[in-house]
């Protein structure tokens, strides 16, 4: 069975740093990619960045990109979201998701997920 466990949100200020994590347990060896989605409320779940296993390519929503920076670290199974220069509209729930196929950006490619984490920018 498979697992995944989000950790590190929290409550920041505009402009700081948080940095998220994802442990993943189970049947991971079919995985092809990794990555973060978020949700905020009243709106639906949006891409943000993915990660192949192999290889290490990386997506960003354009939204991100220059601010969040995806990695993993294989042997321990654990993959992270590095966000800095934070806004308020980056407020949301975060999920990390796996996946074995497919595009990337594309949530219904994604079979596994985690519960979320909150992560709150306040202005």
């Amino acid at each position: 069975q498979v697992q995944l466990v989000e950790s590190g949100g929290g409550l920041v200020q505009a402009g700081g740093s948080l940095r998220l994590s994802c442990t993943a347990s189970g049947r991971t060896f079919s995985w092809y990619y990794m990555g973060w989605f978020r949700q905020a409320p009243g709106k639906e779940r949006e891409f943000v960045a993915a990660i192949t296993l192999i290889g290490g390519t990386t997506y960003y929503a354009d939204s991100v990109t220059g601010r969040f920076t995806i990695s993993r670290d294989s042997p321990k199974n654990t993959l992270y979201l590095q966000m800095n220069s934070l806004k308020p509209e980056d407020t949301a729930v975060y999920f990390c998701a796996a996946a074995s196929f497919g595009s990337p950006q594309r949530s219904n490619n994604y079979h596994s997920w985690g519960q979320g984490t909150q992560v709150t920018v306040s202005s």
